[in-house]
């Protein structure tokens, strides 16, 4: 096993070049995944307006709930698959990956089959304003058949990267996204079909990097996959599952919470000078130009995520908390500069998803400078999130996924309002944002610590 080790990069490569290796292929294919939203809304923004734009924010929660099962099997499988190469189990490595790959088609197909059968109900439920809803109709009746291939391309990036093979999974990424803008420009702005064409293109982009990940699985490195190591099985399942929870349900409570969120931009859109669907179409531009910095911090995050889990299981903690610094000095950085110019550029930003009303961009401004005020320092939950989730500590990471979206912004989003009108839901997320940091900062000094006690206590038994 110590061998094993030596010989796997994973284990005595320098951290940052391996931060490097796994962080930057991982960036740019999040990025590229993040540019799939961006695009359609750009193009739906000049060609259709400010209903399409409502339109695409309402139908964000499927999305998220597709990236919510990607990590679930995604992160859980590669983690799993590197835990147990740091170990040396390489024979019940294989399982891993197959029974990951297998359930991530198969939960989008389940996904894809709910959405065509409840599509309407959940629209209104999502909180689609009447005259948003025909145009939310017909965007995603069309991209919810492309949900396995979505799912399976997030999740398979993971279980490829965890093969020692980054670039593939960002070229993966990239094939889509390239398909995707270029029929964004043919279906909509040169066949004029509006919300189908953005949904056609769509998923034309996520079926062909989908195949991609389908092709490289069967020529999988590391270990050699057979039909059996794709038969499902519960034991091997379960603990993929169980790793991958933390992320799973941090996505679900994005979920949740842009749910609640629009409903709430709704109801108290419609008792302010904004109306119904303003406030719903500038927080869909605003949350999405975010996501572009999440993109990064989330990348970061999965780069650090192969590192962290092998180290882990091979006891070379202070490689583990090596991984941990970088990621948050990284992201820190690229947080600052988010800072700068959501709060400098915010109406510049706006127009480029279409003209709008000045009532659009008063709104809109407001958004980007209050609610992503604490952008500089949000960066930290994700990412210690993410570090639990790679040492095999599910609990922990699932609790602080939860801080931010659950425990702190969603009940601020139903106070605040209550005295503050729409402005109270802008205010809960810088509160929310600088709460999780703190919380974050304090349970990863107490995991580095235990690290700490478990080194000194391996030093010593060798020492005997």
């Amino acid at each position: 096993m110590i061998k094993s080790q030596r010989e796997n990069p994973l284990g005595c490569e320098p951290v940052s070049k391996l931060m490097r290796k796994f962080a930057v292929p991982s960036i740019i294919a999040m990025l590229v995944g993040a540019l799939y939203n961006i695009v359609d809304q750009l193009f739906i923004g000049q060609s259709v307006g400010t209903l399409g734009n409502a339109a695409t924010n309402i139908a964000f929660p499927l999305s998220t709930s597709c990236i919510a099962l990607a990590l679930l099997f995604g992160i859980g499988g590669a983690s799993c698959f590197n835990l147990s190469m740091g170990r040396g189990e390489k024979e019940k490595a294989g399982y891993y990956i197959g029974n990951a790959a297998f359930m991530l088609f198969i939960s989008g197909l389940v996904l894809c089959i709910l959405s065509q059968i409840f599509l309407v109900q959940l629209l209104k439920a999502f909180g689609a304003p009447d005259d948003v809803l025909s145009y939310a109709e017909v965007y995603v009746r069309i991209t919810a058949i492309g949900f396995p291939f979505l799912i399976l391309t997030v999740g398979g990036g993971h279980l490829i990267r965890a093969d020692g093979s980054p670039r593939i999974a960002m070229m993966c990424s990239l094939l889509g996204a390239i398909i995707n803008i270029v029929l964004d420009a043919v279906f909509i702005m040169g066949l004029n079909m509006g919300m189908a064409g953005a949904a056609c293109a769509t998923i034309i982009g996520q079926i062909a990097s989908g195949i991609v990940v389908i092709v490289y699985l069967k020529n999988y490195k590391t270990v050699a996959l057979a039909k059996k190591h794709f038969k499902v099985r519960f034991e091997y399942t379960k603990e993929i599952m169980s790793i991958g929870t933390a992320s799973f349900i941090n996505q679900l409570a994005m979920m949740l919470l842009q749910v609640v969120l629009n409903n709430s931009l709704k109801y108290y859109g419609s008792l302010s000078v904004y109306g119904e669907a303003i406030p719903i179409a500038c927080s869909g531009i605003v949350m999405k130009v975010a996501q572009l910095f999440f993109s990064i911090v989330i990348g970061l995050a999965q780069g650090s995520q192969p590192i962290q889990s092998f180290n882990y299981g091979a006891k070379k903690y202070d490689r583990v908390k090596e991984s941990y610094k970088l990621a948050n000095k990284y992201a820190g950085l690229i947080s600052v500069l988010a800072f700068v110019l959501f709060q400098v550029f915010p109406r510049q930003i706006m127009s480029m998803f279409g003209e709008g009303t000045e009532a659009y961009y008063q709104f809109g401004i407001s958004y980007f400078r209050i609610f992503l005020f604490f952008i500089c320092v949000n960066f930290v939950q994700p990412i210690t999130a993410t570090l639990f989730t790679s040492i095999g500590k599910p609990v922990k990471g699932t609790f602080l996924s939860l801080t931010r979206q659950i425990i702190f912004l969603l009940p601020l989003i139903i106070v605040l309002p209550l005295f503050l009108g729409i402005d109270g839901i802008l205010y809960s997320a810088p509160i929310a944002d600088f709460i999780a940091f703190i919380v974050a900062l304090v349970m990863a000094g107490f995991e580095f610590r235990n690290m700490k006690k478990l080194a000194e206590s391996d030093m010593n038994l060798e020492a005997k």
